[in-house]
């Protein structure tokens, strides 16, 4: 059978180091096209969302440069983003915190895979954050709406080897039997933190007796 139906080791810890600081490159360089690869092993996960893995599995073989559509809910939930504020979440994910699970992108939207039952409980987690604040009148929200897809859900993932054109395509690509995925509590932070505006703080230049005794000026 193909290569896609043999098994992969998981990377090794060091692996794991060297792809944190691939992301975060990535991050921080607009308009680069990433070429993230899913292994073996990473698409026997993927098709373990699906009732007959190996038959997923024969037709990701067939047609490996054709996106797929899987069910969310068993395996795991999909976190729906805007692209700008996805990247600051992913940002802060690899520089600050724990890292992401499988990440991809497609019609200017940035999926973030996570643990079974986050799509039920974050929206509840964010509401709570949110309570209490107060937005300007006219102010964009700190966090965007998010599309949380959890069971009853499907949704469509990138192909197995990456395409050209619009198709959508893998930011952090699967490459383990077992990923490991965030949770609600993790994407709460992640929101959160991408959410904060940068903070400038105003220099205040002490005055001077020469600025004090220009024509014009107020003591």
């Amino acid at each position: 059978m193909s290569g896609w139906l043999r098994d992969e080791s998981p990377l090794s810890p060091g692996a794991d180091d060297e792809r944190r600081t691939d992301i975060v490159n990535y991050l921080r360089e607009e308009g680069s096209h990433h070429t993230a690869q899913v292994t073996a092993a990473g698409a026997g996960w993927l098709a373990s969302a699906e009732p007959y893995p190996r038959s997923t599995l024969s037709l990701w073989e067939a047609r490996p440069t054709a996106p797929g559509v899987l069910p969310c809910g068993g395996v795991f939930d999909v976190v729906n983003v805007p692209t700008i504020f996805g990247r600051r979440m992913l940002d802060r994910l690899w520089s600050e915190g724990p890292g992401s699970g499988p990440v991809a992108t497609n019609r200017g939207r940035m999926m973030l895979f996570a643990a079974p039952g986050t799509a039920q409980r974050l929206p509840s987690l964010l509401s709570w954050e949110e309570w209490g604040r107060s937005t300007p009148e006219g102010a964009a929200p700190a966090v965007p709406p998010l599309l949380c897809h959890g069971s009853g859900d499907a949704v469509t993932v990138p192909p197995l080897v990456p395409g050209s054109g619009a198709a959508p395509r893998w930011v952090v690509a699967p490459d383990t039997r077992h990923p490991w995925l965030p949770g609600p509590e993790v994407l709460l932070w992640a929101c959160v933190r991408a959410g904060r505006p940068t903070v400038r703080t105003a220099v205040t230049r002490p005055r001077t007796e020469a600025a004090t005794s220009l024509p014009g000026t107020c003591p």
